[in-house]
């Protein structure tokens, strides 16, 4: 069974992590997620509903789904030879993603990310920061010299969307097809026959 880490940082955009657990929860793959406090706070007050109580939704509806503590370092998936296949961070915040860039592994989150990097695994971060100054960008920059994939919340208009989930379905359509699920969650261009 494929294993995936998903974790949620205290970035605005919480809506990006919860629809794409809900996309992940009926496939065939074991989640861990991870919520730095910031991002259980923020996720509270953007979905309405504590992360707490959302898992325990989660949990009720899908048993292969596991609440990791963002302070337990013995987790499993803080060591390499629990061969998670891919983690995604969504929405990251520029925060994480120094640490990150930086080797700082203070939590869980920055040392599991930490261990896909040095296992040459799969690391997607969603930035949702806008502007970005020139030390969120070198940080970025750096990261994705080392191998991970920066998928800015940033989305298409070709698909003529019609509401605010269809922005939100074509960002966590790119970050399933990046952690190489197969989805439908957005229309992909077919080209322009009009042109």
């Amino acid at each position: 069974m494929k294993k995936l880490i998903i974790a949620v940082t205290g970035a605005s955009g919480s809506v990006y992590f919860k629809r794409l657990v809900d996309c992940l929860l009926p496939k065939e793959i074991e989640l861990h997620i991870i919520a730095t406090e910031h991002g259980s706070q923020v996720f509270e007050y953007e979905m309405g509903i504590s992360l707490k109580k959302q898992m325990e939704e989660w949990q009720r509806n899908n048993g292969h789904i596991i609440w990791e503590d963002n302070e337990n370092l013995f987790s499993p998936v803080a060591s390499g030879s629990y061969q998670c296949d891919a983690m995604a961070v969504i929405p990251c915040s520029m925060s994480t993603a120094a640490e990150i860039a930086n080797g700082i592994t203070k939590s869980l989150l920055t040392r599991a990310a930490d261990v896909m990097l040095k296992e040459n695994r799969k690391l997607l971060l969603v930035p949702r920061e806008t502007p970005m100054s020139t030390i969120h960008l070198k940080n970025l920059y750096e990261l994705s010299r080392l191998g991970v994939t920066v998928l800015p919340a940033m989305p298409g208009f070709y698909s003529h969307p019609e509401t605010m989930m269809d922005l939100v379905d074509f960002v966590v359509g790119k970050t399933l097809d990046s952690l190489g699920v197969q989805n439908d969650c957005y229309k992909r261009w077919e080209g322009n026959s009009e042109a």
